[in-house]
C-alpha cells in the first residue's frame, strides 16, 4: 500500500489508517453492540493487507476500543504506528466532557498505555478543543510527554488555524485530524492551506461521512443506540435525504472508475495533496478488504471536477 510522510520529518504511514471508533462498542457515542473477536480479526486483517497504522481514542467505548486494539496488536506492536487521543474524560456516570488540563492529559496517557499494553504511543493527539483550559497548558504537557518518550509525536484534532498557531508557537504540530469528505469540505478554505504551508500532516476522519457515503447505507439497520440516530443532525431530515441524492449522483462516477461509492469517497479525500492519510473505520474483516481498494487509486481530473461542481451546485440550492 502507498505511504505518505506524516508532517515534517515524520514517519511514512499508509494512505489508509484503521479507524477504531466503532470497535469501542456501545456507549453514549457508540455504533451499537460489537463482537470483540470480529473486531480483533478485522484489525489484524487490516495489518495483513498492509495498513500500518491504527487510530483510536481513550473515550471510544470509554476505554474499550483501546483494550481491543491492544489485544489485536499484542505480539506485533513494533509493526504498528499507534495513535490515540486525550482530552475527553468521563465520570462515574459515564458522562463525557472536554477537558485537557495538564495533569489530566498525563493521567489519561498512563491509562491508555495500560489498556493498549505498550510503554509508548506513536502519536498522541488532543481530541477536541477545551475552551476551559489554555491550549498552551495542554500543548506544553504534550511536549513534556513527548520529551519523556511516552509518545513519539504529538498532534491535534478538530483544531482551527487560531489554535494551531498557538500550539506552533511552542512546538511544531505533527498532525491535524479534521473531518473531511465530499460533503464536508470546510478545511479547504484555511486549514488545509495552513497545514501545507507549515508541514502539518492531515489525517482525515469520516471520509465516508460515517457510512452515509458508502453507497450501501441503510438507516433501518442501525442499532437504536447508534450515535448517528441519537445525536447526529446529518442523519435527520432534511439533510439526510439531500445527501443521499448526492450518493446517487456519485454512483455512475464510481462505476466508471471500477469502485464502489464508498471507495470513490475515500479516493477523493486522498486526491487532496494536503492529506496524508484517510482514517477508515471497520468492524469486520470484509469491510477492511473493501476499504483498502481505495488506496493508490487515481481519480481522473475530469471526475474530480464533476464532483466539485456537483457539490457546489447542491450546496447552492
Amino acid at each position: 500500500m502507498n505511504t505518505r510522510q506524516l508532517g515534517t520529518n515524520g514517519p511514512r504511514i499508509t494512505e489508509i489508517g484503521f479507524g477504531a471508533w466503532a470497535v469501542g462498542g456501545a456507549w453514549n457515542f457508540g455504533w451499537g453492540k460489537t463482537d470483540d473477536t470480529e473486531s480483533i480479526r478485522a484489525i489484524r486483517h487490516g495489518i495483513e493487507l498492509g495498513i500500518n497504522w491504527i487510530d483510536t481514542a481513550a473515550v471510544y467505548g470509554l476505554g474499550h476500543s483501546e483494550q481491543v486494539v491492544g489485544e489485536a496488536i499484542s505480539g506485533n506492536r513494533e509493526n504498528v504506528f499507534l495513535a490515540t487521543k486525550c482530552g475527553q474524560v468521563w465520570d462515574d456516570r459515564n458522562r463525557v466532557r472536554n477537558f485537557a488540563g495538564a495533569a489530566s492529559v498525563r493521567k489519561e496517557l498512563d491509562a491508555s498505555l495500560h489498556r493498549l499494553g505498550t510503554d509508548h504511543v506513536d502519536l498522541y493527539q488532543i481530541h477536541w478543543p477545551d475552551r476551559s483550559t489554555p491550549v498552551e497548558e495542554t500543548w506544553g504537557e504534550m511536549i513534556r510527554l513527548r520529551d519523556e518518550g511516552k509518545t513519539r509525536f504529538i498532534g491535534v484534532c478538530n483544531f482551527g488555524v487560531d489554535l494551531l498557531q498557538r500550539c506552533q508557537a511552542l512546538a511544531p504540530v505533527q498532525s491535524l485530524q479534521p473531518i473531511y469528505n465530499i460533503l464536508e469540505r470546510d478545511i479547504e478554505r484555511e486549514i488545509a492551506p495552513y497545514c501545507a504551508q507549515y508541514g502539518i500532516g492531515i489525517v482525515a476522519y469520516s471520509p465516508m461521512q460515517s457510512g452515509l457515503l458508502s453507497g450501501s447505507f441503510d438507516r433501518s439497520r442501525l442499532a437504536a443506540d447508534d450515535w448517528r440516530l441519537v445525536h447526529s443532525e446529518k442523519f435527520r431530515e432534511p439533510r439526510f435525504s439531500r445527501d443521499l441524492k448526492v450518493v446517487e449522483q456519485l454512483r455512475p462516477i464510481a462505476e466508471r472508475n471500477g469502485l464502489t461509492v464508498g471507495q470513490l469517497a475515500v479516493a477523493w479525500v486522498l486526491a487532496n495533496g494536503a492529506v496524508t492519510s484517510a482514517i477508515v473505520g471497520a468492524r469486520r474483516a470484509e469491510q477492511v478488504e473493501q476499504n483498502v481498494v481505495a488506496a493508490g487509486r487515481d481519480i481522473p481530473e475530469s471526475d474530480l471536477q464533476e464532483i466539485g461542481h456537483m457539490i457546489s451546485s447542491d450546496r447552492g440550492r
